[in-house]
């Protein structure tokens, strides 16, 4: 019995039930099927990147992730279905290789004074960030964190990853990940004068 696929199930309906983790498997015999992975989580990487690089290099960013994570896939922990975290870790290393692009950005918006000139937060990390803080002020602070610092703070905020996701994409234990965060919360906070722009959802972060 051959099974047909309805014609708006798109090019990628095999995949459709399929964790990244089985997809990678086949890929190794079917590489193929490694578009199926790039289709399902190529916009949200995208996204991560234009707003940490700009978009003149997120596509280079995306482009070098997603290379580096087929020429790896073989390596890919099978006991973890979603590959959003590998993925943000792959990401988050090439951004590391702008980083003087990234600090730059950050500058150029801590000279803005427009209120809509700055890369605002969306609505699924709203509640995580407040965006009116990511304005000149804030984007001083984040040029002036260390490139480690950055990161966490950017995989929490706009990857809206768990701590356990973020320990996961930087190989750090879950403790480094709770301690550097506090310790990144309290120099932003005493950077904006006593406001502390993180509304962490803590649910999220056990």
């Amino acid at each position: 019995m051959v099974l047909i696929a309805p014609p708006d199930a798109g090019p990628y309906a095999f995949a459709e039930g399929l964790t990244d983790a089985v997809l990678f498997e086949q890929s190794l015999k079917q590489p193929e099927r490694f578009a199926a992975v790039f289709d399902r989580h190529n916009d949200e990487i995208y996204r991560y990147a234009v707003r940490r690089l700009g978009p003149e290099m997120a596509e280079d960013v995306v482009a070098e992730t997603f290379l580096t994570a087929f020429r790896k896939r073989g390596t890919y922990d099978r006991e973890r279905p979603d590959a959003r975290p590998w993925l943000y870790g792959i990401a988050t290393h090439a951004v590391r290789e702008h980083r003087r692009a990234e600090v730059r950005r950050n500058k150029a918006l801590a000279r803005s004074e427009a209120h809509g000139a700055v890369e605002s937060f969306d609505e699924r990390s709203a509640s995580r960030v407040t965006a009116e803080r990511l304005q000149p002020k804030l984007a001083a602070v984040l040029a002036r964190l260390s490139a480690a610092d950055r990161d966490l703070l950017l995989l929490i905020a706009w990857a809206d990853l768990t701590y356990e996701e973020a320990a996961q994409a930087l190989g750090v234990p879950i403790g480094t990940v709770r301690s550097r965060l506090h310790r990144i919360r309290t120099k932003v906070r005493r950077a904006l004068g006593g406001t502390d722009p993180m509304a962490m959802n803590e649910e999220s972060a056990v």
